[in-house]
């Protein structure tokens, strides 16, 4: 099956030249290989696909072709210049990545300048048949050579510049119970033009059950961009909402009760609201103490990278004196205490 140019370039089908421009900028900047030197080979492949799809869909005749016939229909056009059906072997040979992303860039963040200019510092070149990209070219249709080779005459490529870092406060219920939120960015970026402008955008953040405070969630290259210089990571860092009725320790879940000094005494039974929305009915039999805990075990947070399994909950009491005994209270209590 032939490749899909517009699932490569995150485009719908009615993408107009600037929907074209504007993906290709932002996706042959992500996987430049020189941007990726930990995943060289993934990103040269996907860089050499990106190529392909813009210099297809961004040609009006290649596209129409492409729609009707498919990756397939494109291996029959004749090259420029000729007349014919060529085949394969001498049919649709796109032009090299880098031809492409020297003109679309002109002097890049990567160190190209215009082509041929003084500024170029790098270039790519394709070890083997079948041109930059493999299975259009001729000879021996060998994809599996095309080498991506870069050479340096010393311009630096840019700094990313740090991330953008936010705030996220969270309840500790949707720390419980995990949520999904909405959040509207609004952010500078350089368009298909080079030029400044504004763009907003909805990112979806997956809130995980026993996340806690100083998690990170990044979204890579959705921060503010400048020209000439590589867009900087959006981090939102989450953050805990002081809550009514728990304080949370790590995985462990702390509340508080205050008993009356019959039930410190006497056994008692206490509700606790969970953050589930239950009711949770604890019994204690033991005699309580101010200061006194009791743990149900199992009733804390869950724990993020073993969400089936939870921490502790800790029950600390106090007690409730009575402000003011009779003299035969006093004399009770004596009798039954003292035995």
């Amino acid at each position: 099956m032939g490749l899909d140019y517009y699932d490569i370039l995150k485009v719908n089908k009615n993408a107009t030249e600037d929907d074209l421009k504007k993906s290709y900028r932002r996706l042959a900047m992500k996987w430049h290989p020189d941007k990726n030197p930990n995943t060289k080979t993934e990103a040269e492949a996907k860089f050499k696909q990106i190529s392909e799809a813009y210099e297809v869909l961004s040609d009006p005749q290649k596209r129409a072709v492409y729609d009707q016939y498919g990756e397939e229909g494109l291996s029959d056009m004749p090259p420029p210049g000729s007349t014919g059906n060529c085949g394969r072997a001498g049919g649709f040979n796109p032009r090299n990545a880098e031809d492409i992303f020297a003109e679309f860039f002109g002097s890049s963040p990567f160190g190209f300048g215009s082509a041929g200019g003084p500024g170029r510092s790098m270039r790519f070149q394709s070890d083997g048949g079948g041109g930059m990209f493999g299975g259009f070219g001729g000879g021996n249709n060998g994809s599996e050579n095309n080498i991506f080779r870069t050479y340096s005459e010393g311009t630096p490529a840019p700094k990313k510049p740090p991330p953008v870092e936010s705030k996220l406060p969270c309840s500790l219920e949707e720390l419980y119970s995990g949520s999904t939120r909405k959040m509207k960015i609004s952010r500078s970026i350089v368009d298909a033009n080079g030029r400044q402008a504004q763009e907003t955008e909805i990112l979806t953040i997956v809130v995980k059950p026993g996340w806690k405070k100083g998690t990170k969630i990044k979204f890579p290259d959705k921060g503010n961009e400048q020209v000439n210089q590589l867009p900087a990571d959006l981090v939102f860092v989450i953050d805990e909402k002081p809550h009514d009725l728990f304080k949370r320790d790590g995985n462990d879940l702390i509340t508080s009760r205050r008993v009356t000094l019959a039930e410190a005494i006497g056994g008692t039974t206490v509700n606790i609201n969970t953050l589930d929305g239950r009711n949770l009915p604890v019994g204690v039999t033991e005699i309580v103490s101010p200061g006194y805990e009791f743990v149900v075990p199992g009733e804390g947070m869950p724990i993020a990278k073993e969400p089936r399994n939870k921490g502790d909950l800790k029950i600390k009491f106090d007690v409730q004196f009575p402000a003011r005994l009779t003299t035969e209270q006093k004399s009770a209590l004596k009798r039954v205490l003292a035995g």
